[in-house]
């Protein structure tokens, strides 16, 4: 239930133009990333200590969930698209504002997790536990850095086609798979892959563009799965390649499916979001997005490290991710990595917010 009071102050400080469905959008796209990562991400408890592995790397048939949660490119497409809106003169002054809001909640979690590494270090974990760790925490520092580098382009994306950053990631797929060029030339397309929906965002954020995205992009991944031999999944399998890590050509063909499904969803979603309650919800989502994308990882491994202190190797926490029954024990713990990060955002999500607002320029 969401409170009445709370409601009508919402309602009441939301400006009357704003789109509420972009905030939906965002909302939708920050909660298929950590339900994404929650399902097939999985730490594996060995006499050598903590690692990671995958699902997806044993029960092929969990692939399409890469497709449903992997929402990247649709957070992307709206960061564009809030980024021109509320772009203001003088440049610096806006994006000293921005990248405030983004990074802010980020010294909270590496003050948190300087003395929890300390702790573990002094209880004698082993190094395997410590890099494992510190790769889940950390490792949606990446998306921020991006992020970050994107917002600062702003002025330019609105002059840029996206056609231009998807033609840079062909060419270097190109060259550094089909020509076995060197993959260092990957991390070109953690700039370009990512540019393309942001700059769809900035500069074709409307529903005429939505089914020739939505076809176009799912016929393109399609093919380039198909023939091409990109993989099915759209998100890192350990020790496979990855579509993700960095961006490949089928990753932002795919994010161009996404976006188009957006831009046609964003009508639809946004007179949903006039009835009061539902903006409520989603306005609070997202005055604490980067403290929910920040902490989730965080959430998850609270509630593994306890029950393993508690219980032992437990199914669906500590186990290997290979048969149908370690799904359906993930699925049972998924309530109690979502109550712990409900106690993380109650903690931390003060230090996101600086003063309260209920709108996101």
């Amino acid at each position: 239930m969401v409170d009445t009071g709370l409601v009508r102050r919402i309602e009441a400080g939301t400006a009357g133009g704003r789109d509420r469905a972009v905030d939906g959008l965002r909302a939708a796209a920050i909660l298929g990333v950590v339900l994404g990562h929650w399902l097939v991400t999985a730490t594996v408890v060995t006499g050598d200590g903590v690692s990671v592995a995958s699902p997806l790397a044993h029960l092929g048939g969990l692939t399409w969930a890469s497709w449903v949660l992997q929402t990247l490119a649709v957070f992307f497409l709206v960061g564009g698209r809030a980024a021109v809106l509320g772009y203001r003169r003088p440049y610096r002054a806006w994006l000293a504002r921005r990248l405030r809001r983004l990074f802010r909640p980020v010294v909270a979690l590496l003050a948190v997790w300087t003395v929890v590494i300390a702790a573990l270090l002094a209880a004698g974990a082993g190094p395997r536990t410590v890099h494992t760790v510190l790769t889940l925490v950390l490792s949606p520092l990446w998306f921020l850095l991006v992020f970050a580098g994107l917002t600062a382009l702003t002025p330019l994306a609105t002059r840029l086609h996206p056609a231009w950053p998807l033609l840079t990631v062909a060419v270097v797929d190109v060259a550094r798979i089909g020509l076995d060029g060197p993959a260092a030339l990957g991390w070109l397309n953690v700039v370009a892959g990512w540019l393309v929906p942001f700059t769809l965002g900035a500069r074709f954020f409307h529903r005429r563009y939505g089914w020739a995205l939505l076809i176009g992009g799912a016929v393109a991944t399609v093919a380039l799965v198909r023939w091409a031999g990109y993989p099915a999944a759209m998100v890192g399998v350990p020790g496979e390649f990855s579509n993700l890590n960095p961006p490949t050509l089928a990753a932002v063909t795919f994010g161009l499916a996404q976006c188009g499904a957006a831009l046609l969803l964003h009508g639809p979603l946004r007179r949903l979001l006039r009835a009061p309650r539902a903006w409520a919800v989603v306005a609070v989502a997202n005055l604490s997005a980067m403290t929910v994308f920040l902490w989730h990882q965080t959430a998850m491994l609270a509630v593994t490290g306890l029950a393993l202190r508690a219980a032992g190797p437990l199914p669906g926490l500590h186990t290997t991710p290979d048969s149908p029954a370690w799904l359906a024990a993930r699925l049972v713990w998924l309530p109690l990595f979502g109550a712990a990060l409900a106690g993380c955002w109650a903690l931390f999500h003060r230090a996101e917010l600086g003063r309260p607002r209920t709108g996101t320029g």
